[in-house]
């Protein structure tokens, strides 16, 4: 068989679908889908970089009202609680910035009218907000720990900063909210505009940040309330991610998996929802 002829043979079973050619498209994959968020959200911090220094700012800002105006306040009382109070504004950044990666960055999209190009997309709408969201909370690790570090700096404060059990408690301890972003997503593509009652949530984030979880055992399964626990013995006692007990691990698992997944199911059915009334595009 001459060459011309095994060349005309390739490329009829190239047309065929026997073997694909090497210029045809590949279809994406979820590696590719998680590639393409981060780098999104890395350019975002890149060409917009006086925005993501604000939000520093900002963070800082309210923290020194809060230590310096209680200082003059409290005392000595405030001097002697300062790592609790480090700690618990170190994870109330850390969920603020997961809580609106999701729901503000939905709003963002109804508004700006993007929305229906993650419908069509071929892996769905929910994966593409999820992943987007865990884009975000990398990027709100970053940004807190910046915030951590200037808080530790000017109060003075030693904690102990296990990388792998910070990030792993804290982790967790997140996601559950990363779950309530998720729901408010949903209800933000139904109901549009209802961002005074979504913002008003993160103060909430105080109360479960500070819930007395020794005295009152049943707050553990709300969101924040139990990783809060376990960070604050973390970063101030110093106690290792292995050296938890092992039910408590598992509470810390099973609350933020609960959480992620009843968020995640409340975002499916109101954008289903939203398809069915016709509203998913309207502002």
């Amino acid at each position: 068989m001459s060459a011309a002829e095994r060349g005309e043979r390739d490329g009829e079973r190239r047309r065929d679908g026997d073997h694909p050619a090497e210029d045809e498209p590949r279809p994406a994959t979820y590696y590719h889908l998680a590639r393409a968020v981060l780098y999104r959200e890395y350019l975002i911090f890149v060409r917009y970089p006086a925005n993501a220094i604000g939000g520093i700012v900002v963070s800082l800002f309210f923290f020194a009202a809060l230590f310096f105006g209680g200082r003059l306040l409290a005392g000595q009382a405030l001097t002697d609680s300062i790592e609790g109070i480090v700690v618990g504004y170190f994870l109330w950044t850390l969920s603020v910035g997961a809580y609106s990666s999701v729901s503000n960055d939905i709003g963002s999209e109804v508004q700006w009218g993007t929305l229906e190009r993650h419908i069509t997309t071929p892996f769905g709408f929910a994966p593409v907000a999820l992943l987007k969201g865990v884009a975000k909370v990398v990027r709100t690790f970053l940004t807190s720990a910046v915030i951590l570090a200037v808080m530790l700096l000017v109060t003075g404060t030693r904690l102990s900063l296990a990388p792998v059990t910070v990030v792993a408690v804290a982790g967790l301890a997140i996601t559950s909210v990363l779950g309530l972003g998720f729901a408010a997503g949903g209800v933000t593509v139904l109901y549009k505009r209802i961002g005074n009652w979504l913002n008003l949530l993160q103060f909430g984030f105080v109360a479960l940040i500070s819930a007395p979880v020794f005295d009152l055992p049943w707050t553990r399964v709300l969101p924040l309330a139990h990783g809060s626990a376990m960070l604050q013995r973390a970063m101030v006692d110093g106690v290792r991610l292995w050296e938890f007990p092992l039910a408590d691990l598992a509470l810390l698992v099973a609350v933020a998996v609960g959480y992620l997944f009843g968020g995640y199911l409340v975002f499916h059915y109101a954008t289903r929802r939203a398809r069915r009334l016709g509203v998913l595009g309207d502002y």
